[in-house]
């Protein structure tokens, strides 16, 4: 293969990667159902957590996670030196890109996944592993405030470029190349088109909430 080739390949394996189903194998395996047709009908953990349980979300959210990190983290290195982009960075992120991509429109099941959080959190976990720590703090902090998953997802995506351009300065560590920093601030966009439903719910006061992770609501 020559090195356009290598890099069509590398995407490929990556979106295939991300395309697994997890919540939706998780459904038929443990109660024989489509997770998509219960619930909110999104096939993600959260609607797992909501229909099947804890546990099974927990499996859900570990797998789409390293669907994330892997083509990121690993694909991404050990095939860049035979393709043709000769930047890291940018192989890294078409990589972790095109498994989000796999996850939120799969291949396996009608190109209708889940809406990315999860195996974008793995890619940002390979390419920004302390920045991911700030914006999973920033997400959890907003569930305990107000119990709201998909509010969550947007506010801790949109913090991404912000941790990326303070952290820096403040920590002594060396700022990320500028390749990531423009897909940091792609990240916030494309989190809040796959959540578009849930903005209009959010607005209609119609959301599920996670009453249950609001541990400062007044009994």
């Amino acid at each position: 293969m020559n090195e356009l080739s290598y890099l069509i390949f590398l995407m490929l394996i990556s979106y295939l990667a991300g395309s697994t189903p997890t919540s939706i194998i998780i459904g038929h395996i443990t109660k024989g159902i489509d997770i998509r047709k219960h619930g909110s009908g999104n096939a993600g953990a959260t609607n797992v957590f909501r229909v099947l349980g804890w546990k099974f979300a927990l499996i859900v959210i570990i797998v789409d996670v390293f669907k994330g990190w892997l083509p990121a983290a690993i694909f991404a290195p050990a095939f860049f030196y035979a393709q043709i982009i000769p930047d890291l960075g940018v192989v890294q992120i078409l990589c972790g890109f095109s498994a989000v991509l796999g996850h939120t429109y799969t291949v396996f099941a009608g190109f209708k996944g889940g809406k990315g959080v999860g195996t974008l959190a793995g890619v940002l976990l390979a390419l920004f592993p302390l920045a991911f720590l700030f914006c999973l703090a920033v997400a959890v902090i907003t569930i305990i405030l107000t119990g709201y998953v998909s509010l969550a997802s947007i506010l801790a995506s949109a913090s991404l470029p912000i941790f990326l351009f303070l952290l820096p300065p403040f920590i002594g560590i060396e700022p990320a190349p500028l390749s990531l920093m423009v897909f940091s601030l792609l990240i916030p966009w494309f989190i809040t088109f796959t959540h578009r439903s849930n903005l209009q719910r959010l607005r209609s006061g119609e959301e599920n909430r996670f009453d249950k992770a609001m541990i400062f609501r007044k009994k």
